[in-house]
C-alpha cells in the first residue's frame, strides 16, 4: 500500500505562471508525491493557482507570504518546496531567510536548484536543530552509482518516444506528463522517464536531473533509466522528457537525450507566440522546420507529431497555427492543455502498428464492440 502524499507549500515569489516558475506550475498541475496546499507569490495573492495558469480552478490558493499561508491553512504543511527555476546559481539573502523560517515551523525543505541546501552549513545546523529533512532533487548519484553508455538500450523492444522542444520552458514536461496520464487511462502501460527536477518532484520513478551530471555520464544515465523502466515495469511504451532544445547554443541536454534513449519517435513542442529564446532576449527562436531538420539529421529518429504551447496566443491563433502546421508538415498538431492528447495517441498508432493493435484491444476491453446479427 502506498503511503499518503505529503502536504506542501510551494514558494514562487513574483514568478508563478512565468517561465522561471515552471516548477511550481508543474506541481500545481500534477504531483504524485505531494498534495499542494498553496503557492507563495505576493504579486498574485488571493488568486486560484489553477486559474492563474489558464487551467480550471484547482482550489490551490496563492498567498502573499509564508506567515499568511500558515495563518490561513488548517495545518502546517509537511514540506516547503522552492518552486522557481532561475538561471542564477544561488538564492538571494531574503529567500534564505524564508527557508530558515520554514524550518522553524517543522517543514521539510524540497529544493530543485543547483545550489545544494544539504551542503550549506547554516541550513544543516538549522535542520538538525528542528529535526527536519532537506532534499536536493538535482543532487546527482554518487560516482560509484553513475552509468556510462553500454548499448543495452537495443534490447528495449517497446516504442520509446522523446518529447523534445524548440526552447526551454515551452511545455515539454507538461506534454509528456499529460500523454503519460492519457495512455495509462486507456489501459496502455506508459512509463515516464524524467530528465529534470520538476518531473522528479512530481513523482517520476525513473530518471535523473541530467543538467547536474558530469557530461560523461549524461548519456549513460538516460540509457540506464530507460532500461530500468523497461525491465522493471514491463511497459507498453516509454516516454522520455526533453530538456532545452537540440538547437539551443547554451545547453546540450537534448543531444544527450537523443543519444541515450535512442527514441523511436519524437514529439516536438513549440511555442509559436515566442519570438526570442527563454532568458536570451537576443537569440531569435528557431523555426519548427529547422528544428525538425536538425533533430532528424543527427539521429535516426523522426518527428511524429507537434505539440504547441499557447503562451501569448488567442484561441483563433492557436487553431490557425494547428491547421497551418498540419498542412505544412503533414504532422498531427495539438495543444494538450486545450485539446487533450488524442491526436498524439492516434499518431503513435499510425507509426507503430503493434502499439495500435494494443490500443484497439485495450479500447475494446473497456467499450465492448456492438455487433449486429
Amino acid at each position: 500500500m502506498s503511503s499518503a502524499k505529503k502536504t506542501a507549500l510551494v514558494y514562487c515569489e513574483n514568478q508563478f505562471g512565468l517561465m522561471d516558475g515552471k516548477t511550481a506550475a508543474g506541481l500545481v498541475r500534477h504531483s504524485e508525491n505531494y498534495t499542494i496546499v498553496g503557492v507563495i507569490d505576493s504579486s498574485l495573492a488571493g488568486k486560484d493557482a489553477g486559474e492563474q495558469l489558464g487551467d480550471k480552478k484547482s482550489y490551490i490558493p496563492i498567498f502573499a507570504n509564508l506567515q499568511s499561508a500558515l495563518d490561513k491553512l488548517p495545518n502546517i504543511p509537511n514540506c516547503y518546496i522552492y518552486g522557481k527555476a532561475p538561471l542564477d546559481a544561488y538564492i538571494p539573502i531574503e529567500e534564505r531567510a524564508l527557508i530558515l523560517e520554514a524550518m522553524t515551523k517543522g517543514m521539510d525543505i524540497i529544493n530543485g536548484l543547483h545550489e545544494f541546501f544539504s551542503e550549506d552549513p547554516e541550513f544543516i545546523n538549522m535542520a538538525a536543530r528542528w529535526g527536519i529533512q532537506i532534499q536536493d532533487i538535482r543532487k546527482p548519484p554518487k560516482l560509484k552509482d553513475l552509468h556510462v553508455f553500454t548499448g543495452q538500450i537495443s534490447k528495449v523492444n517497446v516504442p520509446v518516444i522523446a518529447v523534445l522542444g524548440t526552447d526551454c520552458a515551452c511545455g515539454k514536461m507538461t506534454t509528456a506528463v499529460e500523454l503519460n496520464k492519457a495512455l495509462n487511462a486507456l489501459g496502455i502501460k506508459s512509463v515516464l522517464v524524467a530528465t529534470g527536477q520538476t518531473s522528479l518532484m512530481q513523482g517520476a520513478r525513473y530518471g535523473v536531473s541530467i543538467d547536474a551530471l558530469v557530461s560523461q555520464f549524461v548519456i549513460g544515465e538516460i540509457e540506464n533509466a530507460v532500461i530500468q523502466a523497461f525491465e522493471n515495469e514491463n511497459p507498453d511504451i516509454i516516454l522520455v522528457e526533453g530538456q532545452s532544445a537540440v538547437s539551443h547554443p547554451a545547453f546540450m541536454s537534448s543531444v544527450g537525450i537523443l543519444k541515450g534513449s535512442m527514441p523511436d519517435g519524437i514529439i516536438l513542442q513549440h511555442p509559436p507566440g515566442r519570438k526570442f529564446r527563454c532568458d536570451f532576449p537576443h537569440l531569435a527562436m528557431p523555426t519548427v522546420e529547422s528544428e525538425i531538420q536538425l533533430i532528424e539529421a543527427i539521429s535516426q529518429s523522426q518527428v511524429i507529431a507537434i505539440a504547441l504551447s499557447h503562451e501569448n496566443m488567442t484561441e483563433t491563433e492557436i487553431q490557425k497555427t494547428i491547421k497551418s502546421y498540419e498542412n505544412s508538415f503533414r504532422l498531427p498538431t495539438t495543444d494538450v492543455l486545450i485539446y487533450g492528447c488524442q491526436k498524439l495517441v492516434d499518431s503513435l498508432g499510425n507509426w507503430f502498428p503493434t502499439f495500435d493493435r494494443l490500443n484497439q484491444r485495450k479500447i475494446s476491453q473497456i467499450v465492448p464492440l456492438i455487433t449486429t446479427g
